[in-house]
């Protein structure tokens, strides 16, 4: 049975300094001191997050080489079942299918949209630089990646523009890498919104102004890296989740919303005719998947920062990273919100597996109901919004399997799947230039659909499994709690 959720009867934070305090009273925060910015910081995430998927703690670096003691960098800080939790304001989960019903709970029963206040001031104030004073390596910014074509101070972070057409206030998340004390480049997907808006500008021989935010509420920065609905401001999306909305000031240059409490903001021009090579770089799908090539640069104009800054640091790598589990939870409670919304009945649980970069291989359970349900099921997760962008493998598997039990589920494809009957194509779908498998434009790919349930006309007489009864079970494991 479904978890009911409404509010949480936690306290909502208000900003990631609150956040933090929280973390560390959990016991899910880690100090580190005197870590170097290039290379160690991100190898010791990528060690910390990997050794425990779903369960590490974020890490808070102190100290770091070459910079003030008061200029931190955090990793992680929403990649833990507990964590994020406590940012999207549930009682704590029993597991992760436990969070995503949670948030399906929400999204279906008492979701709102709740637009930003603009104020006249806030913590992101207490440090303005100006034109020739912007100087982004003030901040420890790191190398994450061996490889990498430089230092990328845009990786957990939200570029915020303005749909010069309709005055569409967008939140994305596209990394940026450092090239001068004062120029960035910043490499986007064909597709996402954030492109489909510059390109308005770039068309018209103009600049396009943007803000990177580089420091800031977990919840914004889930919400930027979400497929949400086309002109729905990611700002109005993520007040819905906090019950409350965030304060927002008009910056200088542009008047564009800068989050009131964010760590780091950056604002300056998007501009078509000054391009520099950005990348290689290490992506979300694990690899160096698309070569260096020349993008528009952001002339920095202003940076805005508070006392103490945090900078926020995602670390794409070979799964699991420091962000996929936080993606991989929010993003199976969208798809199974989508897909109910298209109608389909009988969803027990979705999850997109962190070995998948948490979009390349999504599970769905179900309990079926009529003929082509789970044929049904496997079609809309594979192409609803939240699914689409990117995907590989959808696979489809009876209410009994616990669709993040990787055991389970291979133990279902390998019992249950006929590879000649139970495997569709979709061609030509939505990717991006980062998947492995396409080698130039243009950017589609295929996925396969597997359906790895009991066959609909056997499912009466389908050979019984093999296990004690869940009764038998809660038994032994009271009688002999010492093994459990």
């Amino acid at each position: 049975m479904d978890k009911k959720v409404g509010r949480s009867n936690t306290d909502r934070h208000e900003d990631l300094r609150e956040l933090l305090q929280k973390f560390e009273e959990i016991g899910e925060l880690k100090t580190v001191q005197g870590a170097d910015w290039n290379l160690e910081m991100a190898a010791l995430a990528e060690l910390v997050c990997a050794k425990d998927p779903g369960r590490a703690p974020a890490i808070l670096f102190e100290n770091i080489k070459d910079y003030p003691g008061n200029f931190r960098v955090l990793s992680a800080a929403a990649n833990s079942f507990k964590r994020l939790a406590l940012v999207m304001g549930f009682s704590e989960p029993d597991c992760e299918m436990d969070f995503v019903r949670c948030y399906r709970n929400r999204m279906r029963e008492e979701f709102q949209l709740i637009p930003p206040i603009e104020s006249n001031t806030g913590p992101i104030l207490e440090n303005i630089d100006r034109d020739e004073d912007v100087d982004l390596y003030k901040f420890p910014i790191p190398f994450i990646h061996e490889h990498d074509g430089g230092r990328y101070m845009g990786t957990d972070d939200l570029v915020i523009m303005k749909d010069p057409d309709t005055g569409w206030i967008n939140v994305g998340t596209y990394r940026m890498m450092v090239h001068d004390k004062n120029t960035a480049g910043i490499w986007m997907s064909p597709g996402k919104h954030g492109r489909l808006i510059r390109e308005k500008y770039f068309k018209e021989g103009k600049p396009c102004p943007i803000l990177i935010s580089c420091g800031h509420d977990p919840l914004l920065f889930l919400a930027g890296n979400s497929e949400v609905d086309f002109e729905v401001s990611e700002f109005d999306y993520a007040g819905g989740h906090r019950g409350f909305p965030f304060e927002v000031i008009p910056s200088e240059v542009h008047g564009l919303p800068i989050p009131s409490h964010s760590e780091i903001v950056l604002e300056g021009e998007l501009r078509n005719d000054l391009l520099m090579e950005e990348g290689p770089f290490g992506e979300f799908m694990g690899y160096y998947a698309s070569p260096a090539s020349d993008e528009p640069t952001i002339k920095v104009q202003r940076v805005y920062h508070r006392d103490d800054p945090i900078l926020t640091m995602a670390i794409p790598s070979r799964p699991p990273s420091n962000f996929t589990f936080a993606r991989s939870a929010t993003k199976s409670a969208m798809i199974w919100d989508e897909i109910e919304k298209a109608g389909l009945p009988g969803v027990r649980g979705i999850w997109c597996h962190e070995a998948g970069a948490g979009r390349l291989f999504n599970v769905v359970s179900i309990k079926q109901m009529y003929p082509g349900h789970s044929k049904q099921a496997g079609m809309l997760a594979a192409n609803c919004h939240s699914g689409n962008y990117s995907g590989r493998w959808v696979i489809v598997v009876d209410e009994d399997i616990d669709p993040t039990n990787m055991f389970d589920v291979i133990w279902a494809l390998s019992t249950r799947c006929d590879p000649s009957d139970d495997i569709d194509i979709i061609r030509r779908a939505w990717s991006t230039p980062l998947d492995t498998m396409i080698e130039e434009a243009p950017y589609y790919n295929n996925r396969g659909i597997v359906d790895a349930c009991r066959p609909w006309g056997r499912i009466d007489n389908f050979p019984r499994v093999a296990e004690s009864s869940p009764e038998l079970k809660e038994k032994v494991m009271a009688k002999w709690p010492e093994f459990f």
